[in-house]
């Protein structure tokens, strides 16, 4: 049986959101990196400076480093703070992780920025687990992925799961579904919602359908060229390609060294002027919210890639978005969200889509890891601020409902 106690042993950190957002705001974080390195070689540094050096790598583009880094400082420490903007939080939110590099557990501080809670955040590590007694808090949150690297830490919050002694949010057994080749099945058949198949395929099966000797319902019932392929395991596009025939795929071979991919059919989500326009959704207690609109002459979107900040036109057409979305958007694609939100199952969640030619809502994946966050500059997006605000209240509000739900049924 788990049991909190009312001291936990911490160790405090500067955390994800801070910086993060030196580094996006272009401020230089190698002179700090050195001043941790130094107390790191004198002896003197704390478990959380370890911690934020192994970020500060990653920020810099040592991937690697970084990560070695962070394993090392968990091997012998699993529970930090990012205090709270306040001396006396209102809320303690223990947030568990996964022993990952920086894109693998949900970005959670930025949600929590400037409020009156504080995190907690517990490090789940291989060969160590959960700790016989928890540090004291009011609600707990999963934010490991559903990346393969996190298996093992969801397996043990599973199994501790039923035994939690306080409200337990985005639930361990409910996060796998989120895999690319589990969301279309956990989708398929929601009226007004179009979800690719989107199916693991082997580079041994892609040569014979490059080579004829199979077809590409072979792999799948609904596959066809053009089709979207991109390497198992990876993010951010990274791989992604559309192929619009064998000699296309045969091509994408040869330059990827990949054993296993995920191919999915194209949906051609072009709008009539000819633009293509991308969503997130950050859905919270249910309920969804727009996070940003990218609008770009390629299928391929990513909001870097759309180059939003140079164009007033498209701003602008993002701001109406934000501003009419519960009236338009969101009413429009209400049964689709709704039934999505109660399958998913989450207490929060982001979904990135677009609207297919028929007007359906069209998804393209879902996860709850994606970055949801405030730093854009307001001068160019004044519109984005108070949109995020409204997202991190709807966040913070949802933890109080089921801290106050806990201590109903503890009472």
């Amino acid at each position: 049986m788990l049991h909190p106690v009312s001291t936990p042993n911490y160790a405090d950190r500067i955390g994800f959101a801070q910086l993060t957002r030196r580094a996006f705001e272009g401020g230089d974080l190698h002179p700090l990196r050195e001043q941790l390195l130094a107390r790191i070689a004198d002896g003197t540094a704390e478990a959380g400076e370890g911690l934020d050096l192994s970020l500060i790598a990653q920020l810099l583009g040592e991937k690697e480093a970084g990560l070695v880094i962070q394993t090392e400082v968990l091997s012998f420490h699993q529970l930090f703070r990012t205090p709270c903007a306040i001396p006396k939080p209102r809320l303690r939110v223990l947030a568990l992780a996964a022993d990952i590099d920086m894109g693998g557990n949900t970005p959670i501080e930025f949600l929590l920025e400037g409020s009156d809670i504080e995190l907690l955040t517990l490090y789940v590590v291989k060969g160590v687990g959960l700790p016989e007694t928890l540090p004291d808090h009011d609600v707990a949150i999963v934010v490991a992925s559903d990346s393969e690297e996190c298996r093992e830490a969801l397996a043990l919050i599973e199994k501790a799961a039923p035994h939690w002694p306080r409200p337990l949010l985005n639930r361990p057994d409910l996060i796998g579904n989120l895999d690319r080749d589990k969301l279309y099945r956990l989708l398929t058949g929601i009226p007004g919602l179009d979800i690719p198949a989107t199916v693991h395929a082997t580079r041994a099966q892609l040569s014979d359908l490059v080579q004829g000797r199979i077809a590409c319902e072979e792999i799948a019932g609904e596959l066809h060229f053009p089709m979207i392929a991109r390497p198992r395991g990876t993010h951010a596009g990274v791989g992604l390609a559309k192929l619009d025939d064998a000699s296309a795929l045969a091509a994408y071979l040869v330059e990827r060294e990949e054993q296993d991919f995920f191919v999915a059919r194209f949906v051609n989500y072009v709008s009539p002027d000819g633009l293509y326009r991308k969503y997130r959704l950050a859905m919270v207690d249910g309920k969804p919210y727009a996070c940003h609109m990218a609008i770009a002459e390629r299928w391929d979107i990513w909001y870097l890639n759309a180059y939003m900040a140079f164009s007033d036109e498209k701003r602008a057409e993002e701001a109406e978005f934000m501003l009419d979305f519960d009236h338009a958007f969101a009413a429009r694609h209400k049964v689709a969200l709704d039934e999505m939100s109660r399958r998913v199952g989450l207490d929060y969640f982001i979904v990135d889509c677009a609207e297919n030619q028929d007007r359906e809502l069209l998804v393209f994946e879902a996860d709850n890891t994606a970055v949801v966050h405030n730093m854009d500059p307001p001068i160019v997006f004044p519109y984005k601020p108070p949109q995020m605000r409204k997202i991190f209240a709807a966040f913070t509000a949802m933890l109080s409902r089921h801290a106050r739900a806990g201590e109903a049924s503890a009472a």
